[in-house]
Order: structure tokens, then C-alpha cells, then sequence
């Protein structure tokens, strides 16, 4: 698994796939769909599907696949390996959702939830391998939101392809198995390794399972907490753990709308208003020399001017 497409931008969605195997191009297959990181205020979260013929399944059986929440990671690793190796009649797609397009999807004008953002994405990989030429005929999800009415809607985005949607699918069905361990095996795999673009010092990488109950989590997301910039794109800003942290604890900004008047709405909620900060010369006398200049601006050698 060649995650190097999404370590050089660990902002953005990325999709990896395995090699369409020949025989999925003129037999019958079987899909599942599974995600791995649903929950946690830590890195991204992956959505897998895999696919083998239909003819195949008790050969993807005897693989003995499993659910990857009831395995250890040295196991899910070995059975990632033994997928590879029957590449000749099972392959597989990811989709990385960073914590940031997690974010900003859920925190836009227009609302986007969770599970909105996680039925385009199956959707989208279930295209993938139509586009691709695998002759689908079955199709297993593990369920987000109402079984029933998840199903209804994959049945009509996919007409003519059996569409199973059930909760813990991923210990019904062997296909869906193997999509929890590939989707699982590559999240372990980008956090473990995940390249911090901002500069954080010497970085303490004890951050846990990233779930919000996770004392470890909590002490990390606490170290780690700008005032004024919040957290690394790590971390998932719609989350509540993560915005209950940021109102307690970093610096209030009063942002400036149309409605009413900055500087006097700022001062009566006795914070600063964003133009405040503009207000300072470059050089002039009323620069307070023991103001210290945050790394955001010294990193990119910016500082303020007061002529143009």
C-alpha cells in the first residue's frame, strides 16, 4: 500500500486503489463497503471497499478475514498481506478523508453532516469500481444512519445490483471484513506516520487512540492548543472535544461583520477586534517593544505596515 500520494498533501482527499484484477472484468463480484476512523478527534477517516468475484467467496473466506475492531494491528497487518497476495481475484479502493476537508465539509454554510459526507464518499468508490470495469452484482455495506433507508438509496443510485446494508457488516459478510482491515491497516498506517506541515517543535507523538475518552488524547489535545491559531490539521475542528477546548481556553476574537461597529462591539464584550491587530505601525513609536511577534507571521516574514 503506496500511501506516498497522500503524504505530500495530508490536507486534502486522496484515493489509492490495488490493480483491478482481470477476472473481476468478466465474472460476476461481490462488493463491501467499510470505514475505520469514524469517531475519533484524531487524523483522517478512511473509507474501503473490496471486491472478488462471486465465485470466489469461499476462497476470500478461507482467508479467515475478520472484523479489524476484534484484531490486533500485527493481525490486521497480516491479513492486509494475505489480501495482496490473492491479488489475482481480490482488489481494493481507499479514500483518505482528512481531518481538515472532515472539518470544513461538517462546518460550512450549507450543512453537511457525517453521514452525508460518508454516503458520497461509498457512493463514490462503488463508482470507481463500475468505472473501472468490475462487473458488480452485489454490493455490502455496513450501515450509516437507518439500514433501510441507506439501502433504498445505493438500490437507486445503483440500479440492478443487490444492495445489502446491514449494522455490523462487517461481521456478517467476509467481503466487508476485508474492506474494514484495508480501510483500517491504512488509517494505522497515516497516523502513525502523519507529516505535520506546521511546526510544533519537538513533537510529542503520544497522542493515544484519538478518541475523545482517551486520557492520552485529551492530554495531547491540551499541550498542543494555539490561542490564537487552534490546533494542527491533525485534529478535527468540528469536533465538540476539539471547540469546547478552543472557547475555554484559547484567545476570544471579536470578527467584524456589517451589522454593527468592530471596534465599539469589541471593547463592550472587552476582547480585541480583528482590525485591532492592523492598527499598529511597522516602526513607529507606538510599537510595544516587548510584544512578541507569533511564529505564524515570523515563519512567513510578514509584519504589519502602516504606508503602502
Amino acid at each position: 500500500m503506496d500511501l506516498s500520494p497522500f503524504e505530500k498533501d495530508n490536507s486534502v482527499s486522496c484515493r489509492l486503489a490495488s490493480q483491478i484484477p482481470d477476472v473481476c472484468k468478466i465474472e460476476d463480484c461481490c462488493l463491501g463497503i467499510d470505514e475505520a476512523g469514524r469517531g475519533p478527534v484524531l487524523g483522517p477517516m478512511v473509507y474501503g471497499i473490496c471486491f472478488c468475484p462471486v465465485s470466489k467467496k469461499e476462497e476470500l473466506k478461507d482467508l479467515k478475514v475478520a472484523d479489524s475492531k476484534t484484531l490486533t494491528e500485527a493481525e490486521r497487518e497480516n491479513l492486509f498481506q494475505k489480501l495482496d497476495e490473492a491479488r489475482n481475484f481480490v482488489g481494493w479502493a481507499l479514500q483518505i478523508l482528512s481531518p481538515n476537508i472532515i472539518s470544513t465539509s461538517m462546518l460550512q454554510r450549507t450543512k453537511y453532516n457525517l453521514n452525508a459526507l460518508s454516503h458520497d464518499t461509498a457512493i463514490g468508490l462503488v463508482q470507481y469500481a463500475l468505472d473501472s470495469g468490475v462487473q458488480l452484482k452485489e454490493v455490502y455495506v455496513d450501515t450509516v444512519g437507518p439500514a433501510e433507508k441507506y439501502e433504498e438509496k445505493l438500490s437507486q443510485r445503483f440500479p440492478g445490483i443487490e444492495v445489502t446494508v446491514r449494522p455490523k457488516a462487517d461481521s456478517l459478510f467476509p467481503i466487508v471484513s476485508a474492506a474494514s482491515i484495508c480501510a483500517k491497516v491504512a488509517r494505522d498506517r497515516v497516523v502513525k506516520g502523519w507529516n505535520f506541515s506546521e511546526d510544533l517543535g519537538e513533537l510529542d507523538t503520544d497522542y493515544g487512540s484519538g478518541y475523545p475518552n482517551d486520557p492520552k488524547t485529551k492530554v495531547w489535545l491540551l499541550k498542543y492548543l494555539d490561542p490564537v491559531f487552534g490546533y494542527p490539521q491533525f485534529v478535527r475542528f468540528s469536533w465538540s472535544t476539539a471547540q469546547t477546548l478552543m472557547d475555554s481556553k484559547a484567545v476570544t476574537v471579536h470578527w467584524d461583520d456589517d451589522e454593527e461597529d468592530g471596534e465599539k462591539a469589541a471593547q463592550r464584550q472587552n476582547n480585541r477586534s480583528m482590525l485591532s491587530y492592523f492598527g499598529a505601525s511597522a516602526g513607529g513609536n507606538n510599537q510595544n517593544p516587548t510584544h512578541q511577534t507569533h511564529r505564524f507571521f515570523t515563519e512567513r516574514r510578514l509584519k504589519s505596515l502602516d504606508t503602502l
